[in-house]
């Protein structure tokens, strides 16, 4: 049978960022995971504020399943 990847929807994605500001160092500041990138920009937006600091990694993570896909005709099925 086929199978398609499919994002978990037992598991929420991940959300998070650090700071990457600094000339010879970078500052390190970290979101810490959130639940959506939302929060995460919420977080970017004060950090700047107090700090001035502009430049930033963003990371996104999810957990990912194969399900099958049970809409595609098998092979010598009508």
């Amino acid at each position: 049978m086929p199978y398609v990847l499919a994002q978990d929807p037992a598991a929420e994605p991940e959300c998070g960022a650090r700071c990457v500001s600094g000339d010879e160092t970078e500052c390190g500041a970290g979101s810490g995971v959130r639940s959506g990138p939302e929060d995460v920009e919420e977080w970017l937006r004060g950090r700047t504020q107090e700090t001035g600091h502009r430049r930033y990694r963003r990371t996104f993570g999810d957990y990912a399943v194969f399900e099958e896909q049970e809409d595609v005709p098998r092979e010598g099925t009508p």
